[in-house]
């Protein structure tokens, strides 16, 4: 099947060394094997433009010139060649849209828009350039835990935009590592993901792996991940008792270790777990939700857990009674005043707790709920933290 939208990761490898060198090249006889020309003699008018273009930093004039050269030509780049394999060999129709996610970089932001204005030009909509933040080469840590993650982030946007079924990834472009996260990102969202080498005589599909990613884990997981993505902060890791971690979870982080104690962030892997069964979530909750209540009860607050004044989080669980509808009552029975928490739901003591602070205090409180099995529990659990999105 055609896909009508790619997203193209997007390199270097136009300006360093293809368009850099173009004139040095341009300017050998093509007699010697070692010195191949890369502008075919009877170019040479349109590579001359080209160079010129380069060297004054016009990169409309830059993408106007590329216009006049043949796709193939190994010059104009990698995501040049690459979407021109995709095209030929009937992967993706020859107006399809294109997204181009670049490095957050000055020659990045420049390559995009070259590529952006040149595919434009050959009728291609959309035909849009990316940024993706942090994602550069000077601080290798701030590449991996933030750059990947928000490349994760934003072809998972795009994905829902569009729709699965309408989008396919183009890897060949940029850092090795956006391959990797491409790769899962594709499998867990049932995307293709293509590749093409500078040897390859054309692009190739990656083939699906026989592995899936576990629903229930996330559903379980779901509290965390979700104060994972909303904090831009490390988190303390102590935060999330054994009871509520899972050792999947490690995969899913990174960790780094401060003055002896440990924080975690999201991965890029763990971006992609948790968008993936979010989306996955809201299109299955009504089969695996436990059924509505037929009867609540008002909160009951403990003397052992409750403060006696703290009418921020008396109005946050009263409305976890009243709105959800699969909870049938809540309790209080763990209170600290001096404790602040993320506010989100999770699976504990056999049962589903929610956790609520106002930045200073803790309050933790049980959710009686109509769920029956294990699934239905994950699935409260999801179902809650979704619900707390959404306030």
């Amino acid at each position: 099947m055609k896909r009508t939208i790619l997203l193209c990761t997007v390199g270097t490898s136009l300006f360093e060394p293809n368009l850099r060198f173009l004139r040095d090249n341009m300017a050998k006889d093509g007699s010697k094997p070692e010195e191949k020309r890369t502008i075919p003699s009877h170019l040479t008018a349109e590579g001359e433009a080209l160079a010129v273009a380069y060297e004054q930093r016009d990169w409309s004039k830059v993408a106007s010139a590329l216009g006049h050269l043949p796709s193939t030509l190994r010059t104009c780049g990698a995501e040049i060649n690459s979407v021109a394999s995709l095209i030929a060999h009937d992967y993706a129709p020859a107006d399809c849209g294109v997204y181009f996610f670049h490095s957050d970089t000055h020659d990045g932001r420049a390559i995009a828009e070259v590529l952006a204005k040149l595919f434009a030009a050959r009728g291609h909509a959309p035909s849009t350039a990316v940024p993706v933040p942090d994602l550069q080469d000077i601080d290798p840590k701030r590449f991996r835990t933030k750059g990947l993650r928000n490349l994760a982030k934003l072809l998972c946007q795009k994905v829902r935009d569009h729709g699965a079924n309408a989008c396919a990834i183009n890897a060949t472009g940029g850092y090795k590592a956006q391959i990797a996260v491409a790769v899962l990102l594709g499998q867990a969202l049932n995307v293709p993901v293509y590749y093409k080498h500078e040897r390859f005589e054309e692009i190739i599909p990656f083939p699906p792996m026989p592995v899936s990613l576990d629903f229930e884990v996330w559903m379980r997981l779901s509290g965390m991940l979700a104060v994972l993505q909303r904090e831009t902060d490390l988190v303390r890791k102590d935060l999330f008792d054994q009871e509520e971690w899972d050792e999947k979870a490690e995969s899913l982080v990174n960790g780094t270790d401060i003055d002896g104690v440990e924080y975690i962030e999201l991965s890029a892997t763990g971006e992609i777990f948790h968008d993936t069964f979010r989306e996955r979530f809201r299109s299955h909750r009504d089969r695996v939700l436990p059924p509505p209540a037929l009867a609540k009860k008002s909160p009951h607050f403990e003397d052992a857990g409750w403060p006696g004044d703290f009418p921020k989080a008396a109005r946050f669980i009263q409305r976890v009674t009243d709105e959800v509808a699969f909870v049938t009552r809540c309790a209080t029975h763990y209170y600290n005043p001096d404790l602040p928490e993320p506010i989100r739901f999770r699976e504990a003591r056999g049962g589903v707790e929610g956790v609520f602070s106002d930045g200073s205090r803790t309050v933790k409180f049980r959710v009686e709920t109509t769920s029956t099995t294990d699934g239905q529990r994950a699935a409260a659990v999801a179902a809650l933290n979704e619900w707390l999105a959404n306030q």
